[in-house]
């Protein structure tokens, strides 16, 4: 070979390893390379800028010197299968929803604290075929992330909205009843206790007659909320329909039930509403009905809480009945 030659091949040379660094530099996605003693040996622009780190305080320093809020046990557990094994090693981040806590600044997915990741672990071979150093590549996914949290979260409200009750909040009928069949199911496996409240104004019609649909409203949502700062979160509490609220009361027995529908009932007693210029004050009245062997579906259950509750209302209204 000529020295000519030479000249042009070692020109080439140069040239092919000054576009494969410089791809290195400017490809959108972190390249980081390590040896098997995780010192870093390859840092590209994207580490540095997303960082604020430059080449210089990384280099040949332990990846988790460097970054000390790395999972370091995770980390490692994970690379070992990449020397050793010589395969290739994958993480999103639904599973880690980042590696470097990168700041994020997308002005379209402003919202996101931080860089969601997808990251793989690559094996670097040598000439003998032996896995000495690793490639760690960082892949931005936040657009992928935040869209599909959006919907996530999105399909979540409506999910809710299908099971809530427009005016009180409460469960409607529907979701209501088919977690009062599930508890039904579940003490017919398991036999423990559970006890039904069924509850409504007293009344109503009058208030609605003497002051309008509004206020009937307002004293139907005061309800509720009494409701809701009473129960638990095991608890399932719904609209049963108009001015009749339901709540399963799960590991109550009866007379547990009657304390809290006894204590329910004293707070709306003792309670005001203000609507349309108007104080009102009204009551309710319950009946309450424990899970037993001798109801043989979800419907007796009901049946028998409201038996309860027409005895309430017989007996003068404002009151609790339990029916043995």
């Amino acid at each position: 070979m000529t020295p000519m030659a030479n000249s042009k091949d070692q020109n080439k040379l140069f040239d092919d390893i000054h576009w494969q660094m410089d791809i290195l530099q400017n490809i959108d996605v972190g390249l980081v390379v390590m040896d098997e003693h995780y010192t870093i040996n390859v840092w590209n622009s994207f580490m540095q800028n997303h960082s604020g780190k430059a080449p210089e305080m990384v280099l040949g320093k332990s990846l988790f010197e460097a970054f000390p809020e790395l999972p370091e046990a995770w980390f490692k557990h994970k690379a070992k299968s990449v020397f050793v094994l010589k395969n290739t090693a994958f993480t999103t981040w639904e599973q880690r929803p980042y590696l470097f806590r990168f700041p994020h600044y997308r002005p379209i997915t402003g919202t996101a604290e931080y860089m969601y990741q997808n990251s793989s672990i690559i094996p670097l071979l040598d000439s003998n075929g032996i896995a000495r150093h690793i490639c760690l590549i960082i892949y931005d996914v936040t657009d992928t992330a935040v869209n599909k949290l959006a919907q996530q979260q999105a399909n979540k409200q409506l999910q809710n909205l299908s099971r809530t009750d427009h005016l009180t909040g409460l469960f409607n009928r529907g979701y209501w009843e088919l977690r009062l069949i599930q508890e039904f199911k579940r003490f017919d496996r398991y036999e423990q206790p559970s006890s039904l409240i069924m509850l409504d104004i007293d009344h109503f019609k009058k208030i609605n007659d003497s002051y309008g649909h509004t206020v009937g409203d307002e004293a139907i949502r005061a309800v509720s909320r009494s409701i809701k700062e009473q129960v638990r979160d095991l608890d399932i509490p719904g609209r049963y329909g108009g001015e009749e609220f339901g709540i399963v009361l799960t590991n109550t027995n009866g007379d547990g039930a009657c304390v809290f529908a006894e204590r329910l009932r004293t707070t709306i007693e003792e309670s005001t509403i203000y609507a349309e210029g108007h104080e009102i004050k009204f009551t309710v009245s319950a009946g309450v009905a424990e899970l037993d062997e001798q109801l043989h579906d979800h419907r007796q259950w009901i049946e028998k809480a409201d038996q309860g509750l027409y005895r309430s209302k017989e007996a003068g209204r404002n009151r609790v009945t339990l029916l043995p």
